[in-house]
């Protein structure tokens, strides 16, 4: 029971951090020490877009958040059924796939 208090680990969420950053595409690129991940978010109409956050692990980190989301991934699919992906075209749609509004 001590080794577990022991080895508990407190971990701290901001009101800020709490809220979240919204990215609907991540670019993932790697050298031979560590792994970038990109957040950004697109917006339709918008041909530019600005990386939102950045997180930097290590190859052995990045294994074990695949590994998580993997596990996380197939409790969610079983819990509401498989995600479905959508076929779409090479590159990322400006319009999102619907129609382009007008001012």
């Amino acid at each position: 029971m001590d080794e577990q208090i022991e080895n508990q680990l407190n971990i701290e969420l901001s009101e800020e951090i709490a809220e979240g950053v919204y990215s609907n595409l991540a670019v993932i690129t790697h050298s031979s020490s560590e792994f970038v991940l990109d957040f950004i978010r697109v917006m339709p109409g918008v041909p530019k877009a600005k990386v939102k956050s950045r997180i930097i692990l290590t190859p052995e980190h990045a294994r074990r958040l695949l590994n998580a989301l993997s596990d996380n991934l197939d409790k969610f699919e079983a819990a509401n059924g498989g995600i479905k992906i959508q076929n779409e075209p090479t590159g990322f749609p400006m319009n999102f796939g619907g129609t382009m509004g007008q001012a």
